[in-house]
């Protein structure tokens, strides 16, 4: 949830820049990325990073991501929203969009709290969004993510939000596995040229160069991450 990813300003901005590698299935021509049989088109994603780049301009040394970084994020975001509409699939979850409203002022204001707190005064919501690499005009999106947590979170809690630390690490953990075999269900595929599928966190990761590399022993690519966990 962003008010579980954001502590301050750049926060996101290197997160999951692992290099590693998996073999990937040939995708749809034009396709960023395939989610079940739906494509994240690579228009759709220069789209969106246009408009983060264009909202990260307005926050010169708050936000920092490289242009690689960008990409990654944005694509991990337009995948990570497919995963819970599937979870809210599976779990017959509707959400409103006055539900989705609130969820994202909820997340809003308690990721401020965080970044005031650690010294970035008054951000708004595009900072907070564009730090941790999400095109603020993405924002209804993101307020259903945020609500399609919280209405899962419920319906595994006694239909209340957790109040202590032990009964929301529960919430978390039962959260987790119901993302994860969302996520394992669609089958997803990256388009080589963005990078791979970190499982770990769902997000975007670098994939070593199959061209070129820097001289001396190659390093053995990472396995984490690259199958889902459930």
């Amino acid at each position: 949830m962003l008010r579980r990813l954001i502590t301050v300003g750049v926060a996101a901005a290197g997160v999951g820049l692992a290099v590693t590698g998996c073999a990937v299935t040939p995708l749809k021509m034009g396709a960023a990325a395939i989610v079940d049989s739906d494509r994240i088109t690579v228009a759709t994603l220069d789209t969106e990073v246009s408009n983060l780049r264009q909202a990260a301009a307005q926050y010169p040394g708050v936000v920092t991501l490289t242009p690689q970084q960008m990409t990654q994020q944005t694509l991990t975001w337009l995948v990570r929203f497919q995963i819970n509409e599937e979870l809210a699939r599976r779990n017959g979850i509707t959400i409103t969009p006055a539900q989705a409203q609130a969820a994202l002022d909820e997340a809003y204001a308690q990721a401020k709290a965080s970044a005031e707190s650690a010294g970035l005064a008054n951000p708004s919501l595009a900072e907070i969004m564009a730090a941790n690499g999400i095109p603020p005009n993405l924002s209804a999106e993101l307020g259903r993510y945020e609500a399609i947590d919280n209405a899962y979170a419920r319906s595994v809690n006694g239909g209340k939000l957790p109040a202590s630390s032990s009964a929301a690490s529960a919430v978390d953990a039962k959260l987790s596995h119901a993302q994860c075999l969302a996520a394992k269900s669609l089958s997803i595929q990256v388009n080589p040229q963005y990078g791979r599928m970190d499982y770990a966190d769902y997000s975007i990761v670098s994939a070593p160069a199959t061209v070129w590399r820097p001289a001396g022993p190659a390093k053995a690519a990472s396995m984490q991450g690259l199958t889902p966990a459930c």
